[in-house]
Formats: structure tokens, C-alpha cells, sequence
């Protein structure tokens, strides 16, 4: 098995990792950031 990798796709941070079949990114969203980008559009 190789790992595949979680990232956020607002901050580049590495939320994540997986098994997967090949190696492999996947984009989502951590809590973190979006809850401080939310924070200041208020």
C-alpha cells in the first residue's frame, strides 16, 4: 500500500493521511482556517 495525503485547500496544511493503492492528494477543508476566514469577512 502507499499513503495518499489529506491537505486543505485554503492553507496548504497537511490535515491527513490515508492508505491508498498509489500515491495520491487529496483537497479538502480543515476547520481551522475556515472558521478564521469566516471570522474576519464578519
Amino acid at each position: 500500500m502507499k499513503m495518499g495525503t489529506i491537505v486543505c485547500q485554503s492553507c496548504n496544511t497537511v490535515i491527513d493521511h490515508f492508505e491508498d493503492e498509489k500515491v495520491s492528494i487529496l483537497y479538502s477543508n480543515c476547520c481551522e482556517c475556515c472558521n478564521h476566514s469566516e471570522k474576519k469577512e464578519e
